[in-house]
């Protein structure tokens, strides 16, 4: 079976994170060359190889099959089209885009290409989460009523240990904090309840002194199946979060409750009392020492396996972890934008029918 031969567009702390994903699948999958980002030529020395002056000239190689865009979200849609239109599959990290308009074309453009088009969801591919979806699927707690998701989190802006730099987070083209963390929390309650996201009111400020974007976010949500949801994203705090929140989701039923932090514990409570389902060793987030370990990179080790099976068109089975798909990344989008248009307008916002 042949390699599929990646290329990266990027090269801060994900585009690394990708390229170990990539060479954790041995002989399935190939690093071929990187661009972008004043880290490009280091990681290119670091793995041995190819650093491409631009985008377009990665684009060319005819040894490239598949691109991971790892830029600042504002600059996804402009790279992943120009990628499809050279025939690559394309995995775009969360968000998929800044805007609605900017996701269809995106999207029009890999069918146009047939090309796969995925969404960097990761968090589908973590113990907990896999084990927490199954279980609401099943009925193990009756019928899902309420959602509560907490996802705060203490980030400066700047150099980090990683050599990573997130001044662009503060740019108005990256639109503010909420779109890049609540992707991932709107994700997750998605493929749990199997629902779309009716309605939505928010209240979203800025906080932090001396940025002109969104820093924090309170919101709610109902689904089409009639789960109502609570979310909570925030960089603005004075010190570490609160202890087990960094991402926290607690899921109400009619029989049962869950309790899931991606990170720690996954436990369930209904007429037995609590017990614990499953446990993520600590993942290291902490540090680059760290960061890069199995623990971390087991979920972006098997994204990338779905990754390829959807570009070898490999059937998947009901076991499996669905890939991300671009429709997947524009409905958080929307639903994202809807929240801004809702603390904008002070009033609910439905999404459109489909969405």
């Amino acid at each position: 079976m042949n390699k599929i031969r990646f290329g990266i567009l990027g090269s801060g702390y994900m585009g690394r994170t990708h390229a170990e994903a990539i060479l954790r699948l041995g002989d399935q999958a190939a690093l071929t060359a990187i661009a972008g980002g004043r880290r490009a030529a280091g990681l290119a020395q670091r793995y041995g190889i190819t650093e491409e002056p631009t985008a377009e000239a990665l684009l060319r190689r005819a040894d490239v099959d598949a691109v991971i865009v790892a830029t600042p979200h504002h600059l996804h849609p402009e790279a992943t089209v120009l990628a499809l239109k050279a025939g690559k599959h394309v995995l775009v990290e969360k968000p998929l885009a800044t805007t609605v308009e900017d996701c269809d074309r995106m999207i029009a453009a890999a069918t146009a290409a047939q090309r796969v088009l995925a969404t960097g969801y990761h968090q589908r591919f973590r113990p907990n989460n896999r084990e927490a979806q199954r279980l609401v699927r099943s009925g193990a707690i009756g019928r899902l009523e309420t959602v509560q998701v907490s996802m705060p989190s203490q980030q400066p802006v700047g150099v980090s240990s990683f050599g990573s730099d997130w001044n662009w987070w503060n740019d108005p083209a990256s639109v503010g904090h909420m779109i890049n963390s609540f992707p991932h929390g709107l994700d997750l309650l998605r493929w749990c309840t199997g629902s779309e996201v009716t309605t939505v009111s928010a209240f979203c400020r800025t906080l932090l002194p001396d940025i002109k974007v969104e820093d924090t976010t309170m919101a709610l949500a109902e689904f089409s199946n009639g789960v109502i949801a609570s979310l909570y994203s925030s960089r603005a705090l004075p010190t570490p979060i609160f202890p087990g929140e960094g991402f926290r989701c607690r899921m109400v039923g009619t029989t049962g409750l869950i309790d899931l932090d991606p990170y720690d514990e996954l436990r369930i409570a209904d007429a037995k009392g609590w017990r614990l389902v499953s446990k993520q060793p600590a993942v290291g987030h902490e540090s680059a020492d760290t960061a890069f370990g199995e623990a971390r990179m087991q979920a972006y080790r098997d994204q990338m396996q779905a990754f390829i099976r959807a570009i070898r068109g490999e059937p998947t089975t009901p076991d499996m972890v669905p890939l991300g798909s671009g429709r997947d990344g524009q409905v958080a989008v929307a639903i994202c934008r809807a929240m801004l248009m809702s603390s904008q307008q002070r009033r609910w916002v439905d999404l459109p029918a489909g969405q």
